[in-house]
């Protein structure tokens, strides 16, 4: 899905009061966007949770974004999994 769509839907249900963490590959368009909870993750277009069958991998993306919940949200907060 297209990151700038994301960062908008994101910011919507933010005003509506519910938390949200995205996780994106395109750091410039996220940036532009500013969606409350960014996990900048460098990985190609497509692989936002890195290789396929990596469950490894994977679970550590998905812990790492939802522990960005627990960030009071705006101004953005991006953070960088590496």
């Amino acid at each position: 899905m297209c990151h700038q769509s994301v960062g908008l839907i994101e910011a919507a249900l933010e005003e509506a009061g519910i938390a949200t963490v995205g996780v994106s590959v395109a750091r410039e368009i996220t940036e532009r966007v500013g969606p409350p909870r960014t996990l900048q993750v460098p990985y190609a277009f497509g692989y936002p949770l890195g290789r396929p069958g990596d469950a490894g991998l994977q679970t550590a993306i998905i812990r790492r974004a939802c522990a960005l919940l627990a960030s009071p949200g705006p101004p953005p907060v991006v953070s960088s999994f590496e």
